[in-house]
């Protein structure tokens, strides 16, 4: 359990989800994550007993997995007294809030889906209810890829946006075409890879018109997708793409 900082009263107690790509190739970022949470005033536990949130299972179609992963996840927080589920994945966060979508006339868990689906929270949603410690800035040109998931089902918008902004140092810079997807889209880039690369490459486009060298995310598959871009483009140890939770913890000191 991660616990508010010394002299920060306690705001919220909540349930961390961990998510899987976040967990094995960002672990640093979940740590971040909660460490975040801690300063902004949260006691943090996370639990062994959560799995996937079956997003990647529902996009090809095996739906009865993603159910099953669904109502393990359903018992495994309902054991915890928490204001809020957490999340820091994009894609994860628009399956942990269509719980109740996808158990919809399940008469033992469509109302437990329910309840778990109105807890959840990205993690911009609290982070900007809160005033951070920020301690240095960070004089840099930044811009924002939005997570397609977060935008067009959590309708998470503002939020991150309003970090970025707030962070001391910062200029932000919006792309000409901010809506337009990064080619990941769940496992849309590596079933349909050169029609990935192709809206990748245009994406790229739109960011370097921007001329920032930092892009933020808020998605594990944007953020890989970027860090590709920025490779193509042959942009590397100019431009950077990281998290949105990178972005603040680097300007706390964290």
């Amino acid at each position: 359990m991660f616990k508010p900082s010394e002299g920060v009263p306690t705001k919220w107690k909540v349930a961390f989800f961990t998510g899987c790509i976040m967990d094995a190739m960002f672990e640093k970022i979940n740590r971040l994550s909660m460490e975040l949470l801690a300063a902004a005033g949260c006691e943090v536990y996370v639990i062994k007993e959560q799995t996937c949130c079956g997003a990647l299972h529902a996009h090809t179609g095996r739906m009865d997995e993603a159910r099953n992963l669904a109502k393990q996840n359903i018992m495994a927080f309902e054991s915890l007294d928490v204001d809020f589920i957490v999340n820091n994945a994009g894609g994860c966060g628009a399956a942990l809030v269509e719980y109740d979508h996808l158990l919809k006339g399940d008469p033992e868990w469509e109302e437990r889906a329910a309840a778990f689906a109105k807890k959840n929270r990205d993690i911009s949603q609290l982070l900007a209810q809160c005033e951070l410690p920020f301690k240095h800035p960070i004089e840099a040109v930044i811009t924002y890829q939005r997570s397609c998931h977060m935008t067009n089902v959590q309708k998470v918008v503002s939020e991150p946006l309003a970090l970025i902004k707030s962070v001391p140092g910062a200029a932000y810079k919006e792309m000409e075409n901010p809506h337009m997807c990064c080619g990941s889209a769940g496992i849309y880039n590596m079933v349909n890879y050169e029609e990935s690369m192709e809206i990748l490459d245009a994406k790229m486009i739109d960011s370097k018109k921007t001329q920032a060298t930092i892009i933020v995310t808020t998605n594990p598959g944007c953020l890989l997708q970027m860090q590709l871009g920025i490779r193509r483009e042959g942009l590397s140890g100019t431009v950077r793409a990281v998290h949105v939770v990178e972005l603040l913890a680097e300007s706390m000191g964290l």
